[in-house]
């Protein structure tokens, strides 16, 4: 499953701690901090994302709270408002001051600076170490990780659940408004109401056609909703929605976002011109993932084959563990891919909902011919029956690895002969730790004997030079291979390296100039 992304931490959560013994002096409480970067430049800007809680114990900073012979009152001290701006442009989530030993209280000016500016400041008082607190905010980070991953993954679970049920498409849809605590509808193409969505429109058998729902829905200039879930929205959020919906088709994204008066709106691409669309009061971090399970499932209820063969499949692959007897005949493809942060998304695009991500990548298994895909690596096996899937997982895990080597969107599987069976980068790595003792000429010279048989004179006039000569560097080659040449095993894993070994051909030299006469 696609982890969503790291949620932030409430500053008021860290303010609550009582060990840490944090005092807001300015500024919201309720702001949002990403991480913790500790710094005493006088302008640290060029070393921040944005949203961090930045601590420091102004060591470069003028103001009136010296409490130390070393404390601030020289010259070459940056100005608290200057910093304070600095830090506002840079997007910190808040700052968090230490006192002592530079400063004995947080200097009155840097408290105006930040509250001209809306950032909030903190006082971090001299018994918590900086340390403390990054340990808080991470910690904090973490448990939040872990109750949005258990929500996406509860999520995900219901939405499986209701595309099971007799009417799968209003299920998913009232699923999704439940977890998104929005509003939620599929949106059919202009002028396209059931125009090519066969008996997977709605998920179920064809009847008349669904009456437009509540909330806007079938008003004059508005696309139909074959089905929506959720409270209901006003004219102008579904307008906005249907703009979010034509630039899908328009210009062929997946998704688009926007907000309206503090709605935010996300349209997904569910294949045919239809469009699954929200409307959400506020954006968590895992709600894209979860949207995107939606739009998947979505896509498979309504394309224009029979809804409910992969599940079909995986059930009787579960019950009688046989792949080629769970899969129609197909032919199918194998894909490892690499790159991309939506793997649902590409197994939609690719029409399959069979992937396993994985954290160095994602395998996928579709019945469809893939293309390249926007932002991944695709390396795709030759066409498979069901009984062959082994061995196009493994084609298509060297075609990536090809792909990634040649900084192609995509490589297929082509070599069906003995050296396809072993990935490049495998295969040079072998061939050079092999090889290693031996010196470029003793290397032609191997492949030479291995190429013409064994045969001493034959190799000889092949490299030009005397039979003796030939049967020195071969007896030095066993020597320092410690290998038994005459052996066939041998013969043949040499001449396999000895096929990766070939150094590239060098590039031909420029004409210099000419010699003076």
């Amino acid at each position: 499953m696609e982890a969503p992304p790291t949620p932030p931490v409430p500053l008021a959560r860290l303010l609550t701690d009582a060990e840490l013994g944090l005092r807001l002096l300015t500024g919201p409480a309720e702001a949002e901090v990403h991480g913790v970067h500790a710094s005493e430049m006088a302008d640290p800007s060029p070393y921040l994302l944005g949203g961090e809680l930045l601590l420091t114990a102004g060591a470069e900073l003028a103001g009136s709270g010296a409490g130390s012979a070393d404390g601030p009152g020289g010259a070459g001290l940056v100005d608290a408002g200057a910093y304070a701006a600095r830090l506002a442009r840079a997007g910190v989530g808040a700052v968090g001051f230490g006192v002592t030993p530079v400063h004995g209280t947080v200097p009155p000016e840097l408290v105006e600076a930040c509250a001209r500016h809306g950032l909030p400041l903190v006082e971090v008082p001299p018994g918590t170490p900086f340390t403390a607190v990054g340990r808080a905010v991470w910690r904090l980070m973490e448990q939040a990780r872990t109750g949005e991953l258990r929500r996406v993954t509860e999520a995900q679970q219901s939405l499986a659940a209701a595309a099971a049920r007799p009417d799968p498409v209003p299920a998913v849809l009232s699923r999704l408004a439940a977890s998104l605590g929005g509003w939620t509808a599929l949106l059919l193409p202009v002028g396209g109401a059931g125009a090519g969505t066969g008996n997977g429109a709605t998920g179920r058998t064809p009847g008349p056609a669904p009456a437009p729902p509540a909330g806007g829905a079938g008003a004059p200039g508005q696309r139909t909703a074959v089905a929506s879930a959720g409270v209901p929205v006003g004219d102008g959020v579904r307008a906005a929605l249907d703009g979010l919906a034509a630039r899908l088709t328009a210009g062929g994204a997946v998704t688009a976002t926007d907000s309206l008066g503090g709605t935010h709106l996300a349209a997904y691409a569910v294949g045919g011109g239809r469009a699954l669309v929200l409307a959400t009061p506020a954006r968590a971090p895992g709600d894209h993932t979860i949207a995107s399970v939606a739009a998947v499932l979505l896509t498979l209820l309504t394309a224009g084959r029979p809804a409910g063969d992969e599940a079909a499949a995986l059930t009787r692959l579960l019950l009688d563990g046989d792949p080629a007897a769970a899969l129609p005949p197909g032919p199918w493809y194998a894909v490892h891919a690499r790159g991309g942060t939506g793997p649902r998304a590409l197994a939609a695009a690719l029409g399959t909902v069979l992937l396993d991500p994985r954290p160095d990548g994602v395998r996928l298994l579709t019945d469809r011919e893939p293309d390249p895909q926007p932002g991944w690596r695709l390396g795709v096996s030759a066409a498979a029956p069901p009984g062959e899937l082994r061995t196009a997982d493994a084609q298509a895990r060297r075609a990536l690895e090809r792909a990634e080597a040649a900084r192609a969107p995509l490589a297929r599987h082509a070599d069906p002969g003995f050296a396809g069976l072993v990935g490049e980068a495998e295969a040079r790595a072998h061939a050079a730790a092999l090889l290693a003792p031996l010196s470029p000429a003793l290397r032609d010279t191997l492949r030479g004997w291995l190429a013409h048989h064994g045969g001493w004179d034959r190799t000889a006039a092949a490299l030009g030079v005397h039979r003796n000569t030939v049967r020195q560097r071969v007896a030095r080659c066993a020597e320092l291979l410690d290998r038994d040449l005459d052996d066939p095993d041998t013969r043949m894993e040499l001449w396999f390296a000895l096929r990766w070994d070939r150094p590239p051909p060098a590039p031909e030299a420029s004409p210099g100039p000419a010699a003076p006469a």
